[in-house]
């Protein structure tokens, strides 16, 4: 739920010394330009061919020294520069102050399955914040399903069991500046599991305000509450990383760790591999133990980005074992890099659809001020004078590729592990701007918004048609469903993808699954006998860290 911008502007008032300089003619003595510049010291050669113009520029380029004796005889040629004079001045701006703010925790429950379990009937509380030293917060006001409140800097809630709609909030600050702060918007739901022996209340709340527990992942951007009770176990992350610890074998996996020398299978028959470039039995055995402690190793930043996002750790978890097989870097004549697999396109749409990573990582492969200025557009929409070019565009994916791909031949094993760790967060990010795209696909092509066109569990399974397939896949089946006035659920869209798209139907069901049994989308003939080497080349390479930052020890 959003909220109705306000501003709060105050005028800045900085002091300036602007120094005159003249641009004079040796042979006419007389001022040919004049040049007024706000720091010591002569006017730069950019300064000069900026104000002056090109030709007069060139001609003082030109010009050499001029001696006593050319000075006398006057046959001194060109043009110099004089300081004039210098004089104070001021400048006036409008410098946005921070707005007072109103934030939003429950009290009485406790965080379980990525809603809120309540003994009793919850407590929503309302607390104003006013980042002006020496001001307050002077009351809070707002209305709950329509009746008005007034209270003090904290509002105290006393919540009422609601429908599977929930009820709406309204509310905002009041300060002793002497304005107020935007009208922030909730949505909050009280109710029963489907479970009749479970007498506890579930809580949920929507809101840009929310500051307590990460809320179920992406139901504010589909204005969606998840199921009452809890999410399923593959939308659900755990208390603990130590609870995403999975121990599956892995032929893949155990192919790369052996042709890296990590375990020693010259013991096995070939080596310990088959002609496609899989473990065999005896070689998935020798490498179990390493398979087993490098599928867990990135665990912790797995939790940390979902606990920063939102994206459920398990479905994290699954896609880079169903993409990679946990092993990050890209296959031979395959585009794809990462441990989730990035491409050209898939970083285009996180770009796209993720506006705040744009900004983030904007300034670490271009320049700032075009990144202040400029945005990484939607193609379908007109974005004239405000937009990246092309080129730009193309650097800022070649950026974000080149942050994932892990590949590495200088470095133990060939991997790159900083930017195995960092791609991590990348990946969760873009699952978020999948999220933000699925949205969208729906709105554009259901007549309806996300949360109410379809459940939070299908609306995740549609994200992940839209990851791996596309959001023209994903638009088409939605298109069709909606032309036959068919529910949007998981059971009728998939039925309706083009028979070039249908390989998202075992995409999502190997995702959805509790733990992630099946190789990653590459058929036995695909299978490289090696990891690339090449690593696409990029200007800038320096990436931010942008979500998680523990890192675990190679």
């Amino acid at each position: 739920m959003g909220s109705e911008k306000a501003t709060r502007p105050i005028v800045s008032t900085q002091a300036f010394t602007l120094y005159e300089w003249w641009l004079t003619s040796w042979d006419t003595n007389k001022v040919v330009c004049t040049l007024r510049v706000t720091h010591n010291g002569m006017p730069t050669g950019a300064e000069i061919r900026s104000i002056c113009g090109d030709y007069l520029y060139d001609d003082w380029l030109a010009t050499g020294p001029c001696s006593q004796a050319d000075l006398e005889a006057n046959t001194c040629n060109g043009d110099y520069l004089v300081f004039a004079r210098s004089e104070k001045g001021e400048t006036h701006t409008n410098v946005p102050l921070p707005p007072p703010l109103v934030w939003v925790t429950l009290n009485g429950c406790t965080t379980y399955k990525s809603t809120f379990r309540c003994d009793a009937l919850p407590t929503l509380v309302l607390t104003g914040e006013e980042p002006l030293h020496g001001e307050h917060i002077t009351g809070l006001a707002g209305t709950v399903d329509g009746k008005p409140f007034t209270c003090d800097a904290i509002c105290q809630i006393d919540l009422l069991p609601t429908d599977d709609n929930g009820i709406s909030l309204e509310f905002w600050a009041y300060s002793s500046y002497g304005d107020s702060s935007e009208k922030f918007q909730a949505r909050v739901r009280v109710t029963k599991s489907s479970d009749p022996s479970d007498n506890a209340w579930y809580t949920d709340v929507l809101s840009s305000q929310w500051r307590g527990d990460t809320l179920a992942g992406c139901s504010q951007i589909w204005d969606k509450f998840p199921p009452a009770g809890g999410t399923p176990d593959w939308l659900t992350t755990p208390q603990r990383p130590e609870d995403l610890a999975t121990n599956v074998s892995y032929e893949y996996l155990a192919a790369a760790l052996i042709k890296h020398n990590v375990m020693d299978a010259s013991a096995c028959d070939a080596g310990g591999l088959l002609p496609n470039g899989l473990a065999n039995t005896c070689g998935l055995e020798i490498a179990r133990p390493a398979v087993q402690e490098w599928q867990n190793r990135f665990d912790k930043l797995i939790f940390s980005a979902a606990r920063q996002t939102g994206v459920p750790a398990p479905l994290l978890k699954n896609i880079f074992a169903r993409e990679s097989q946990f092993w990050p870097g890209t296959n031979a004549g395959h585009p794809e890099a990462g441990l989730g697999q990035m491409t050209d396109g898939g970083a285009d749409a996180v770009l796209t659809w993720n506006p705040s990573f744009y900004e983030q990582l904007c300034p670490s492969v271009l320049d700032p001020s075009v990144c202040k200025t400029k945005i990484y557009p939607n193609p379908e929409e007109e974005w004239q004078g405000i937009a990246l070019d092309e080129s730009e565009r193309s650097l800022m994916r070649g950026a974000l590729v080149n942050s994932v791909n892990a590949v590495c031949p200088d470095c133990s094993m060939g991997i790159d592990m900083d930017k195995a760790n960092f791609s991590v967060g990348v990946f969760a990010q873009t699952l978020v701007a999948s999220c933000m795209q699925t949205g969208e696909v729906i709105n554009i092509n259901y007549s309806s918004t996300a949360g109410e066109a379809a459940s939070y569990e299908d609306l995740w399974r549609f994200t992940l048609v839209n990851y791996n397939a596309g959001p023209g896949c994903l638009g088409l089946a939605v298109d069709k469903t909606s032309n036959l006035g068919e529910p949007l659920d998981w059971e009728h869209l998939s039925a309706h993808l083009t028979p070039a798209c249908q390989g998202a139907i075992d995409y999502v069901n190997d995702i959805s699954s509790p733990v992630l049994m099946s190789s990653p989308t590459i058929t036995p003939t695909e299978l490289p006998t090696e990891v690339a080497t090449e690593v696409p080349t990029i200007t800038q390479t320096e990436i931010p860290s942008i979500t998680a930052t523990e890192t675990p020890s190679p």
